[in-house]
């Protein structure tokens, strides 16, 4: 019992390599852009921030994402492939036991081994002696069980489980990223669509300008260059609508892929040209939580933690390992007593197995391990000035995202009020259509204009909630690994 004690101790107490504490990770105490936006932001608000846009087929598009996309089913495969290395990870610690049973003939050769003088003759038996022949029978177990004393097992578990830690967190940024791809392509669709209706505008306008050329050119007013040049200026506007709808075309393929299905699958439902969502305000929250919230910072942390123990694992060599071995059997030239008490044959050994010299392969392993784990602890640092300068960069586009917004909304006011005044005027016979018509091109293009402005501040918004680590459904309920 005391044996027991004590080996209890010594394998809780000898763990060799260092022990794994987070790293001191100071980061700002507010971000630096659009201070007015620094308001708590909910942790269940950002786990479904597409819901903030207000758009049923954007939110079942991002829902379809999450649970079809391939890279997500992947990512999965790899937690499950990390689980299944953390248990075997783990076997090293417990007894190996064997099963075995053998049967064997054997003659001993007559010319291999000389007669001793006098043998065979008399009451003595012929077994065992050149030209005899015999059967061997053997069932029995191998087993062994090497004392886990200094750690490595320990520290490989440990090691193991850090990486299936890793494994959980990368697929929640995969989560992240994917509804981020869903979000922007769906968004840049609804944005092409608007896009595609302005440049058929503009072709409607062009057209009306083209039969005014000619009444013009028929009356004898202007030239047929200018009914050339009005032709040509058609022809541009009609030549700017197939890129779009390749554009559109392209989302929807996206789409289809995002989704885990064919390319095409989505074309019926998404076809139909609909209003580009307005983007919801984003309160930033603090920079603190980009720590518990970004999954790739988590699945940093856990590979700098992996790292850790790995030295442990390559420190143990320089230990002596200690094994207990048996070998209970049964053996028996004849079958029928193979079971008989008699045939109970056993061996038992402990060893140790200290290396004293291997050319300093060990230390070298050390000096490896220890190197990995300083670039797993840069990494870690690195994700983490990453991801302040994402929320940073997007903060800092959607603030201007909503100043270029102003400006174009006051303009296309304007433009909209000169186009009114026109057609009013052109009602009273004060001003030629051609000045109703160039009012209604600087409508259009600023409405244009504004479009893409609208669809810039979407995609920036989608970026901040990328930033801030929203998209992957555990985090409603707060999930700690």
């Amino acid at each position: 019992m005391r044996l027991v004690v004590l080996i209890s101790v010594l394998l809780a107490g000898c763990t060799v390599g260092p022990n794994y504490q987070r790293p001191a990770t100071p980061v700002p105490p507010a971000y630096a852009e659009a201070a007015a936006q620094a308001a708590t932001l909910d942790d269940s608000n950002l786990a479904s921030w597409w819901h903030g846009f207000g758009d049923p087929e954007l939110d079942r598009l991002v829902n379809r994402s999450i649970a079809q996309n391939l890279d997500v089913e992947t990512a999965a495969a790899r937690i499950r492939e990390a689980r299944a290395r953390e248990a075997v990870a783990g076997a090293a610690a417990l007894p190996q036991i064997d099963a075995q049973a053998s049967a064997s003939r054997q003659r001993i050769s007559e010319n291999a081994i000389p007669v001793p003088p006098g043998a065979g003759s008399g009451g003595g038996g012929t077994f065992g002696l050149p030209g005899s022949e015999f059967s061997t029978f053997r069932v029995g177990f191998d087993a062994s069980w090497e004392i886990d004393l200094f750690g490595r097992t320990r520290r490989s578990v440990e090691a193991a489980r850090a990486r299936t830690g890793a494994a959980v967190w990368n697929r929640r940024d995969v989560q992240v990223s994917v509804a981020a791809e869903a979000a922007n392509a769906y968004l840049t669709l609804r944005t092409l669509q608007q896009r595609i209706a302005i440049a058929e505008a503009e072709v409607a306008r062009q057209q009306r300008s083209l039969r005014l050329v000619g009444a013009r050119v028929r009356g004898g007013l202007v030239t047929g260059q200018d009914l050339a040049q009005q032709r040509s200026q058609l022809a541009t506007a009609q030549s700017a609508i197939p890129p779009l709808k390749a554009q559109a075309d392209a989302q929807v393929h996206a789409l289809g892929v995002l989704t885990g299905e064919v390319p095409e699958a989505l074309i019926a439902e998404l076809a139909p040209a609909a209003a580009l969502p307005l983007a919801p305000a984003v309160p930033a929250g603090l920079p603190s939580d980009l720590l518990r919230r970004r999954p790739d910072i988590r699945a940093a942390e856990r590979n700098l933690h992996a790292a850790t123990a790995d030295i442990g694992v390559a420190t143990a060599d320089l230990y002596p390992r200690f094994s207990l071995s048996a070998a209970p059997a049964l053996v028996s030239t004849a079958l029928a007593s193979l079971l008989q008490w008699g045939s109970r044959s056993y061996s038992a050994s402990a060893s140790l197995d200290w290396p004293i010299f291997n050319g300093g392969r060990t230390r070298g392993n050390i000096a490896v391990a220890n190197a990995q784990q300083e670039q797993a602890l840069i990494a870690y640092r690195k994700t983490i000035l990453t991801a302040l300068q994402d929320v940073e960069d997007a903060l800092s586009n959607v603030d201007n995202d909503g100043r270029q917004i102003a400006s174009l909304d006051a303009a296309h006011n304007a433009a909209a009020r000169a186009e009114s005044i026109a057609r009013s005027r052109y009602r009273g016979g004060l001003v030629t259509y051609s000045d109703v018509l160039q009012a209604q091109a600087s409508r259009i293009s600023l409405e244009n204009q504004l479009i893409q402005a609208r669809g810039s501040l979407a995609h920036d918004t989608v970026a901040l909630f990328k930033a801030l680590g929203g998209g992957w459904p555990e985090l409603a309920q707060g999930a700690q690994q």
